[in-house]
């Protein structure tokens, strides 16, 4: 069986990449098909694979600025030639799924969320502050790029949705229906240890919509400790606005990552995700989680068993929940157990036995 794997852009890490590895792991053979390829952004080993980048590649910026392009990625990948794969799995939040195989190809989209900036388009642009010339050059183009995305869904075969959230907007945005197969978390990298430090501790990308702000303001009010680890555009207003007791210590080598999520107090999950990978892998280490209770996390936080919710999305609500949270209520074996509902391992056969049953083998 020859498989292709499909993916928007290899231009910087993420959840969707994580995805990525775990299809490169179940088809190891397979080509990958993207728009752009930036290496040097890249973990080491993707040049280990055979990764076919489309023309766009070429373009001057584009793979450090990416945004301003987004008209041309459905050109893009309607020009990859298909042909001969019996399968083709499209690892999709952007336009990958539009790529064209032939009749007898069965194509499974793996479907992170409907084209956000699309289907969502004002909250995007408010939320990633995206820059005033590349939404002035986007907004007269989403009618007919919302006309081609909902065109090129009917082109799928089959959607599988990573969550519950990403199943109803694939409903309403595509008119089709999907299986959910919650994405790969590495919860074998993280043990439970004795007893815990004093903070509270984020893990993110400082991005905007990540909402690492109401954390800020609410560990301002309440003047406990906060480690937030990670970087972005976001940190220099962040770090600005933030009191001596909120530290931030930037990326981090996976080891140290482990060593802090393994002795906070709780993990905190201030935004509002598709999915949310790293509140699992809080929970893979033991850690209970305070997260706003909408998106993946309802999925993925049994509230008074893994963890506690905040039901606005508001730093005086976060700050209530943190004030009242008690960690001693919590058993650190059963919510590691509950974590490993998400492993790897656990993607990998659903997801092989979903593709197994549509090709009829």
């Amino acid at each position: 069986m020859k498989v292709a794997i499909v993916h928007d852009w290899l231009n910087q890490l993420g959840g969707a990449e994580a995805v990525l590895e775990a299809l490169t792991e179940l088809y190891p053979e397979a080509p990958i098909f993207t728009s752009i390829y930036h290496p040097t952004a890249m973990p080491d080993r993707y040049r280990q694979w055979d990764i076919r980048a489309s023309w766009l590649d070429r373009l001057p910026l584009i793979k450090t600025h990416h945004q301003p392009f987004l008209a041309l990625y459905p050109l893009a990948f309607e020009g990859f030639d298909l042909r001969g794969y019996d399968l083709v799995i499209s690892n999709k939040s952007a336009f990958c799924h539009g790529v064209i195989t032939p009749a007898d190809t069965v194509h499974v989209c793996y479907c992170l969320t409907p084209t956000r900036f699309l289907w969502d388009y004002h909250n995007y642009i408010q939320n990633e502050r995206i820059n005033p010339l590349a939404a002035a050059l986007l907004s007269p183009v989403l009618p007919n790029l919302r006309l081609w995305d909902r065109v090129a869904a009917e082109r799928v075969g089959h959607f599988v949705a990573i969550s519950q959230t990403v199943r109803q907007r694939i409903r309403k945005f595509y008119g089709r229906d999907a299986e959910i197969i919650h994405p790969p978390v590495d919860v074998d990298r993280f043990r439970i240890q004795d007893g815990h430090e004093d903070y509270f501790l984020i893990v993110s990308r400082l991005v905007p919509y990540k909402r690492i702000d109401l954390a800020v303001e609410a560990f301002n009010k309440l003047e406990l400790p906060l480690v937030i680890l990670g970087d972005g555009r976001d940190r220099s207003r962040l770090q600005a606005r933030a009191k001596a007791n909120i530290e931030f210590l930037g990326r981090l080598p996976d080891s140290e990552v482990e060593r802090y999520i393994a002795r906070c107090r709780a993990f905190i999950f201030p935004g509002e995700e598709d999915f949310g990978i790293a509140p699992v892998e809080a929970q893979a280490a033991g850690r209970p989680v305070i997260a706003y209770a909408a998106g993946g996390a309802l999925e993925t936080v049994v509230e008074g068993v893994t963890g506690v919710f905040f039901r606005e999305p508001t730093a005086d609500s976060l700050a209530r929940a943190v004030s009242e949270f008690d960690e001693r209520v919590f058993d650190g074996q059963e919510i590691s157990t509950h974590a490993r509902h998400f492993d790897k391992d656990t993607f990998k056969r659903k997801f092989q036995a979903f593709v197994s049953d549509r090709l009829g083998t």
